[in-house]
């Protein structure tokens, strides 16, 4: 049974949790004051509370993105609801009420020093919940409004065990995500034109991008005769013939690698002849060949 204090703060989080979309994971933690620079420290793994141990770049950037508050926090209770406190559990998972404290604010506002939250994790194979109490866990959330101290995690597994290298990865995307230049996200290829030059084998394709915030992103791709096709991109007005490849592991590179369509639309090839309609195509799906895959590794939950 719970004590009855924990029944006070439970209600307004159950209601918070059951208004969530699709009854999303809920879950929050505090923060300390200060900026939130205090030296990572490495925690035992809890079994089965991450399926995806090494989780992939753009899953990372999945998480970060819609996040309005990322954390480094350290639980320090955590008590399993029963089903019927718990609607719309999905099987083979148990919903906690946590309490926690903020070991470091990566990203956001402190929502407080100590704070409640509900949270979906994986059964072990006994039917029990990890062991949580004392681990050190990355959240990604929005604040819960009217209610200080409370968070709604943005994902169902938006709650990561902490490690040092993760912290890193996670300082450099919130770095770049925070920027007023930073890269949007890529909604379609508008159009393709490839246009032939006067040698044979001399060409370039232009390819211009949909954003979803109507800024303008542009790929040149350049062939010369007995050299390599090249091709970079540019997030401004100006299309840059001297533009270079995103680097790996970079914003621009999550922005084109896992927003670009994977074949070029017909509709968008607006080169004038059949011969340079087959270039442009060309030249698309080598963009997309050294961009290589949008690789994510965090299971559907």
């Amino acid at each position: 049974m719970l004590h009855p204090r924990c029944l006070r703060l439970l209600r307004p989080l159950r209601a918070s949790f059951a208004g969530a979309a699709g009854a999303a994971l809920l879950a929050s933690a505090g923060a300390v004051p200060g900026h939130g620079q205090e030296a990572a420290l490495s925690v035992p793994m809890a079994p089965g509370l991450e399926s995806d141990p090494d989780l992939a770049y753009a899953d990372l950037v999945d998480l970060a993105l819609p996040a309005q508050i990322v954390l480094r926090t350290e639980v320090r209770k955590a008590v399993r609801l029963k089903p019927e406190a718990a609607p719309g559990l999905p099987e083979g998972r148990a919903r906690l009420y946590i309490e926690a404290r903020s070991k470091a604010v990566l990203f956001g506002p402190a929502p407080g020093e100590s704070v409640r939250f509900l949270a979906d994790v994986p059964l072990d194979a006994r039917g029990k919940p990890p062991k949580l109490s004392r681990l050190e866990m990355f959240v990604f959330a929005r604040p819960v409004p009217d209610r200080p101290g409370e968070l709604q995690l943005v994902a169902p597994d938006a709650m990561l065990m902490h490690t040092t290298a993760r912290e890193a990865t996670l300082r450099a995307i919130l770095t770049e995500t925070s920027q007023s230049d930073a890269p949007p996200a890529i909604t379609a290829l508008r159009e393709a034109l490839h246009v032939s030059g006067n040698l044979a084998g001399e060409g370039e394709t232009q390819l211009f991008l949909g954003t979803a915030t109507g800024a303008p992103v542009s790929i040149s791709v350049l062939r010369r005769p007995g050299m390599p096709v090249t091709w970079g991109v540019s997030f401004t007005e100006i299309v840059d013939s001297a533009a270079r490849q995103p680097l790996p592991a970079s914003l621009a590179w999550y922005r084109l690698a896992c927003g670009l369509p994977r074949r070029m639309p017909e509709r968008a090839n607006i080169s004038t002849t059949l011969a340079d309609r087959r270039i442009a195509a060309e030249d698309y799906a080598q963009v997309l060949a050294d961009l290589g895959p949008c690789l994510r590794k965090r299971s559907t939950r």
